[in-house]
């Protein structure tokens, strides 16, 4: 039986489940974590989203993974290792579909923090940008199976191209707002 991606309207609580996590994250990890961010559409307030917080975790140096991997893990977080794993290794929970959790991991100051940053910055400061955002999310998630792994990777790629482009901008604006005088 096809699953649809649930794409649900913005909710405050968001916001709040994304702070539990980040301290049981900043608990785990302690000064491994440079940044503990709360990042991905449910971090906009009043953009669409699929029910899942995404945290990015900046750490000094992205090896040896097993470093950060052992307490995302006691956490009940599972690595999905995949080809971004290099600039970005990945983790979710619960193991099995659906997730409530995304942790991105990302090098603390590099090129994968800022863009992130950007893209959610740039969102949370336009709101049109947003809504389109929010309604390229729609009509995607109507297209895809989310009880397939590959269908659900095939949603992500399928944004890439509206996300590249307002990254471009944002960057080319100074985004993030957090990091304008970093570095």
């Amino acid at each position: 039986m096809s699953q649809r991606l649930q794409i649900l309207p913005y909710h405050p609580s968001w916001a709040f489940e994304f702070e539990m996590e980040r301290d049981r994250i900043s608990r785990a990890l302690g000064q491994l974590a440079r940044r503990i961010d709360h990042n991905g559409s449910t971090a906009v307030p009043g953009l669409e989203a699929k029910p899942i917080i995404d945290i990015q975790v900046s750490v000094e140096q992205l090896n040896p993974i097993r470093a950060y991997a052992e307490p995302l893990a006691g956490l009940g977080y599972r690595h999905a290792p995949h080809s971004d794993d290099a600039v970005c290794p990945f983790f979710h929970r619960p193991s099995e579909w659906p997730h409530s959790h995304h942790v991105h991991v990302v090098e603390s100051s590099g090129a994968e923090e800022r863009r992130t940053l950007a893209f959610r910055d740039y969102l949370r400061d336009h709101s049109d940008v947003a809504h389109q955002y929010g309604v390229l999310k729609r009509q995607l998630a109507a297209l895809y199976d989310a009880g397939k792994p590959a269908d659900r990777e095939t949603y992500a790629i399928a944004k890439t191209e509206f996300i590249n482009q307002v990254v471009q901008i944002a960057l080319a604006q100074g985004y993030p707002r957090e990091l304008r005088n970093a570095v």
